[in-house]
């Protein structure tokens, strides 16, 4: 196990030295920064079998989003913690798989950069252009790495960061009957949003109704929720987005239904609360108050055991036949109509 300087990473390599051998790890890249390097690790634990529903969380895209990292950290280490006790966890993780990338991205979070450090945004860097106008700069840019939202040059092979999340799904997820995704980022609005694809287009998603069926879901069990679910393209649309990338390389969508989400933690709340973070270039994406990072790690580590438990038990509310056509229905007259 290597001894990072970074927090994040230090904090990961403790708590896989406590699961020890009772979770799969394996470093699916390592960035060069400053003469060493820094690892990307995939944690994954459950029924590796091909036949049996998954689920992955994924953290530190964008390296100044140290929360979403911190909210993956939390969740993983109290699963690690009920493995040493808890039947009923392990009975569900003879039946799924879950895995983790904590942090895709430890050169920006080294850096404090929201790109890698070759300058590119990793949520910009697909090979997917939005079929629609998308706003200027935020939507993506090739004119220099030295502006925010650096897509990378055109036709240019993906960062590696990128390149690893994507063998990481499409190895562990996408080819699955079933399988989800959550990616945890921050520094949109002042509510938290769960999105979906897509960004690179307002059309919606083929696997629409089962994203309604499992917003309802939820709606219906933590009736006080916080969360706005909603498809991406209803704030603004953006090429190379990764989780729509993925989605469209779906071999067979009609048999492989694959749900990303990303949660967007509200951090302009943060600010209007503290307005003093607004001068700290971390301020603007991460609550700096302690009590604030708390209330946040226990907030969204039960959205995170939710999305678990809902992977592990897809055969139960996957939407067929009539009822799934109007679940279709019912989706377009609440996001698209």
């Amino acid at each position: 196990m290597l001894h990072s300087p970074l927090p994040a990473l230090a904090e990961l390599e403790r708590i896989l030295q406590l699961a020890g051998d009772r979770v799969d790890v394996r470093v699916a890249h390592e960035v060069a920064l400053d003469g060493g390097t820094l690892p990307v690790y995939v944690i994954s634990m459950g029924n590796p079998a091909p036949e049996v529903p998954a689920v992955g969380f994924f953290g530190g895209v964008h390296g100044l989003e140290r929360i979403g990292t911190e909210v993956v950290l939390e969740f993983l280490n109290s699963l690690v913690m009920r493995m040493a006790w808890d039947h009923t966890f392990h009975q569900q993780l003879e039946t799924m798989r879950i895995v983790f990338m904590p942090l895709v991205n430890p050169g920006g979070m080294q850096r404090g950069t929201r790109a890698n450090p070759a300058g590119v945004d990793l949520m910009r860097n697909a090979p997917l252009d939005a079929v629609e106008p998308v706003p200027a700069w935020v939507g993506g840019q090739r004119v220099s790495a030295r502006l925010p939202w650096y897509r990378g040059a055109e036709g240019q092979a993906m960062q590696p960061e990128a390149a690893a999340l994507c063998e990481v799904v499409e190895r562990e997820l996408s080819h699955r009957a079933f399988s989800m995704s959550v990616d945890c980022h921050s520094g949109f609005g002042v509510r938290d949003r769960l999105w979906f694809p897509y960004a690179h287009t307002r059309q919606p998603m083929s696997h629409l109704a089962e994203m309604y069926v499992l917003q309802r879901m939820y709606r219906q069990s933590y009736t006080h929720h916080p969360y706005v679910f909603e498809p991406q393209s209803l704030q603004y649309l953006t090429h190379g987005d990764l989780w729509d990338h993925l989605h469209t390389r779906l071999a067979d969508p009609v048999q492989q239904v694959f749900l990303p989400l990303t949660l967007e933690m509200g951090s302009w709340l943060w600010i209007k609360k503290n307005p003093r973070q607004i001068f700290s270039r971390y301020g603007i994406f991460n609550p700096l108050i302690g009590h604030r990072q708390q209330r946040v790690l226990r907030r969204h580590v039960t959205l995170l055991d939710f999305l678990a438990r809902a992977a592990c038990s897809a055969s139960s509310w996957l939407p067929k036949g009539s009822y799934r056509h109007a679940t279709h229905a019912e989706a377009l007259q609440l996001w698209y109509e």
